[in-house]
């Protein structure tokens, strides 16, 4: 059985609301159209791809606490386990639609380990490959540092920049020296 309430489908039997295909479309149109009349932009500093991009990671990493620890947030099945829940920490991440702050579950023993937004990471896909091809047409490091800032709205040293280049230049060096095999 289904049922339609303001733009979305709901679909009974899946136990809860389900956007059929066409009320993700009718939802996209609204959510630009919402921040177009509010003046939000839709990329950089406060963006709407930005806002979006934190309400789908927030909600992944607290999954994968969930899965990790094997209890629900306030869930009394948590409490003396062993490993609990210990609030979150503030993190940054460069994603391509402009640098994100995020708030990483933690627990107290220390062990979790998130896979959607890995520790230590600062920089989600999109941004290394972006920089790398900036770097092949010929920019400087300053001029990609400037272009992600213009564009993002991301402050980006030269020193990051010369640190995924460097990188990349490794695992290549790498490669080329790597044992061949007779043939």
């Amino acid at each position: 059985m289904s049922e339609t309430i303001g733009q979305e489908s709901v679909d009974e039997s899946a136990g809860g609301a389900m956007p059929s295909a066409a009320s993700d479309e009718q939802l996209v149109a609204m959510l630009v159209d919402r921040a177009r009349n509010e003046g939000l932009q839709l990329t950089g500093e406060g963006g709407l791809l930005q806002m979006l991009t934190k309400r789908v990671l927030e909600p992944a990493l607290e999954g994968e606490i969930t899965d990790h620890v094997g209890y629900e947030k306030h869930d009394p099945a948590g409490k003396n386990n062993g490993n609990s829940r210990n609030g979150t920490r503030s993190k940054t991440v460069l994603t391509d639609a402009g640098p994100v702050e995020v708030k990483v579950p933690r627990d107290t023993a220390g062990r979790f380990e998130p896979q959607i937004v890995k520790k230590r990471q600062r920089r989600l896909t999109g941004v290394d490959e972006m920089v790398l091809s900036l770097s092949a047409k010929g920019l400087t490091h300053g001029e990609i540092s400037a272009h992600l800032a213009e564009v993002y709205g991301a402050d980006v040293s030269k020193q990051t920049i010369s640190t995924i280049t460097d990188k990349v230049m490794e695992g290549m060096a790498e490669w080329q020296n790597r044992p061949l095999d007779r043939a």
